[in-house]
């Protein structure tokens, strides 16, 4: 919970509780907010138990697409466009095929000429 907010913050917060509040309400106030955290958090548990139990294993299904958002809440574009280019592979798993199942054509070197043989020509290109 308490993972963006730092120790200097939370002594901020203290410091004008106590200037609000004054020394004989703050020790009262505090208990006060710790309860109602601590009830909220048993009712968040309580729900996510409720629906994990209503649900079953459908819950998990449920669960995986919010873990795939959470992950591009992370998602750092210079890193990825850094491994893009500097990594081997290009991208590509699994022995050359893409995460969405797309396998690129192979590519071979054209025939050998034999002596005194002309390369083709292609009109169109020309």
């Amino acid at each position: 919970m308490f993972d963006s907010i730092g120790w200097a913050e939370i002594l901020v917060l203290g410091f004008a509780g106590l200037f609000i509040l004054g020394p004989e309400r703050l020790p009262s106030a505090a208990a006060w907010l710790g309860r109602n955290i601590r009830k909220m958090r048993e009712f968040a548990s309580g729900a996510r138990d409720q629906l994990r139990e209503e649900m079953g294993p459908e819950f998990e299904e449920l669960r995986k697409p919010l873990q795939d958002l959470q992950q591009l809440r992370s998602f750092d574009p210079k890193r990825a466009v850094a491994r893009h280019l500097f990594d081997d592979d290009n991208g590509y798993t699994n022995g050359g095929t893409k995460p969405n199942g797309y396998t690129p054509p192979r590519q071979t070197d054209p025939p050998a000429l034999s002596a005194g043989e002309k390369p083709p020509i292609d009109p169109d290109a020309t």
